[in-house]
């Protein structure tokens, strides 16, 4: 896109700043910052909320689209829909994240990558909370970025359903529904949806024509089903089962027109018994998390692990905004296939939560967590989080947080027969971030600082003796800034924007690879017209290099847009057409592999 098209997004962002009127938001509640449900407003972490109205207005394919909307975050992907995704929150990557479906675990302990995000379709989803910043205090490994929490849709009082379609470029369609019920005493929901695509070549060298090689198609069938009864007025009992069936095309290494083929069946299940009485609200839970993935080319082969998990946790309410959560939890995980290996992680944790009324007016907000988790393979941890948020005045706010956390290496990092590394340890990480906020304007500084990463060291450079996963040597530092805005220029235009600099470097003071430095997001909402709601959302993304120490290809310097239109039929049948990369920009996240051109999309959603 010309300079002038990027200058006239950040001028609209600017002009909104100065002619604006304030954002009036709906209570929202979250989870995942401290275990126990809150008010958005009374949480120290910096937390990002996507709704369930703003997934179904920009109608987002994937959750790593709908995640970069958000400051902060950014992602890259080997190819179109289906093809291995990777996203980055604050500079980390996807392995030093915690990802969860409705609370049970979807990180892949099998793998390289972390949570297989390119499986991740949209799929009934209520809301998807990230909590940014150290978390291990209160979830333990992997949560050294902070934590992604993906929430379904609850059953409603009454017998209702959906359906929808959707169908575009590429010969993509996306299809599915749903049917729920509930009485007074019991409910039951499943959903299914589906996306089908031809796609476009995975692979194609830079500045070539992906027409030029063959198509890499994709097929997701995601599913879910919900229910629970209550034994009582005090007690309940819930259940969950989610279903990701996938079958991917890909190109091989520098291979435009391989026709590689993987397979990917994983399964989540949990039950949980709730019972809440005068004095407390416990929960007592058993969740598993089933990895069952087959590359049938090269050397990969399959991959079978499993994580079970399995938890006690009480929430104490001890004034009207003062709580202390504690809890026990027991997991286990599991390579099932040649490597055959397994361990274990016990641990103990505690969340402390006060509200005090200051005497020059408004209330401060500090919560403390503490956690012990200690493993079978590897040396015992103690992390924690720190919390204060000063509410000067219903306008005005200043928040701190610092937290340590840590990540294992995956089994297989510890035992590939050609690349494991038996005596690797835990990565270690202290991160912290300072936040203003006034009305709708939050500014955040961010800092964190990595010891003994893990990653893949070879001195030869691919030649000769194969590397392996090692502890290195140094000190990794991410920092940067987080700006975001939203307003209301008048009751029929909403704005959001944001802006994130990032300062990212290895253990060698090199910058790290496929990072942006800078990131501008721009969003444009117009509701004047009777039932039609258009939208137009734009990403700029500033310098990005292909390898670290800014080496390999320049894959920044664009902008982005794309555009909605949705129009209500009536209050059950919406209809919409969606066009992406709207002026057909010509673009790499990572080099060599392609990214969709122009692309158009028409689709509906029935309610009943």
């Amino acid at each position: 896109m010309s300079t002038k098209i990027q200058l006239s997004l950040i001028s609209v962002a600017l002009l909104s700043s100065l002619y604006a009127q304030d954002v009036t938001l709906e209570p929202i509640t979250i989870t995942s910052a401290t275990k126990t449900k809150q008010s958005i407003k009374d949480v120290t972490s910096n937390v990002n909320i996507i709704t369930s109205e703003e997934i179904e207005e920009k109608h987002y394919k994937t959750v790593a689209e709908a995640l970069n909307s958000i400051s902060g975050i950014s992602f890259t992907s080997n190819g179109g829909l289906g093809k291995s995704t990777s996203i980055r929150v604050r500079g980390f990557d996807s392995k030093r994240v915690l990802v969860m479906i409705d609370g049970i675990r979807y990180n892949d302990l099998t793998g390289l990558s972390g949570a297989p995000f390119e499986h991740l379709i949209i799929s009934d989803i209520e809301q998807i909370e990230v909590v940014k910043g150290a978390q291990s205090g209160i979830w333990g490994a992997d949560a050294t970025a902070g934590v992604i929490n993906i929430i379904t849709k609850s059953a409603k009082k009454g017998l209702h359903g959906f359906i929808n379609g959707e169908y575009g470029s590429f010969d993509t369609m996306k299809y599915g529904g749903g049917v729920s019920y509930k009485a007074d005493n019991y409910y039951i929901k499943a959903s299914v949806e589906k996306v089908d695509t031809n796609g476009f070549s995975a692979q194609a060298p830079r500045g070539e024509d992906i027409d030029n090689y063959e198509k890499d198609g994709y097929r997701n069938t995601t599913s879910n089903i919900k229910f629970g009864f209550n034994i009582d007025e005090k007690n309940k009992v819930d259940l969950s089962h989610t279903i990701i069936n996938a079958h991917n095309e890909y190109d091989g290494y520098n291979n435009p027109d391989a026709k590689n083929t993987s397979r990917t069946n994983d399964t989540f299940s949990s039950i949980k018994f709730n019972h809440i009485d005068s004095f407390n609200e416990i929960d007592i839970y058993a969740s598993k998390s089933k990895f069952d993935r087959d590359y049938p080319q090269g050397w990969t082969k399959e991959f079978d692990g499993e994580v079970y998990e399995y938890g006690i946790k009480s929430n104490i309410s001890y004034d009207e905004k003062d709580f202390i959560t504690l809890g026990v939890d027991y997991k286990t995980f599991e390579y099932k296939n040649d490597l055959k290996e397994k361990y274990n992680n016990k641990a103990i944790f505690v969340t402390n939560s006060n509200e005090f009324n200051c005497p020059l007016g408004g209330k401060m907000i500090v919560t403390e967590s503490l956690r012990y988790d200690r493993f079978s393979k590897f040396e015992n941890k103690t992390t924690g989080k720190l919390g204060i948020k000063r509410v000067i005045t219903n306008d005005l706010f200043v928040s701190a947080n610092y937290g340590t956390a840590y990540n294992t290496p995956t089994i297989y990092n510890l035992y590939n027969p050609t690349y494991g590394n038996e005596n690797l340890t835990p990565e270690n990480t202290k991160s912290y971030d300072i936040s203003i906020g006034y009305k709708s304007l939050t500014v955040t500084y961010f800092n964190s600082k990595i010891e003994d990463m893990i990653d893949y060291y070879d001195p030869d450079g691919w030649g000769g003796v194969p590397g392996q996963y090692k502890n290195l040597e140094g000190t990794t530092k991410l920092k940067g800034l987080e700006v975001e805005y939203s307003v209301n220029i008048n009751e029929d235009i909403l704005v959001t924007s944001s802006y994130t600099y990032l300062n990212a470097k290895n253990n060698d003071n090199e910058k790290l690879a496929r990072r942006p430095k800078d990131t501008f997001k721009l969003s444009a909402d117009y509701y004047g017209f009777t039932n039609l709601h258009l939208g137009i959302n734009g990403e700029y993304i500033g310098s990005r290099y292909n390898d670290d120490d800014s080496q390999g290809e320049q894959t920044g310097k664009y902008t982005v847009v794309n555009m909605v239109a949705n129009y209500d039929i009536n209050k059950n049948l919406l209809i919409y057409v969606k066009i992406d990369n709207l002026f057909d920009k010509y673009y790499q996240v990572v080099d060599g592999y392609s990214t969709a051109p122009l692309s158009g999309y028409i689709g509906f959603k029935a309610t009943f």
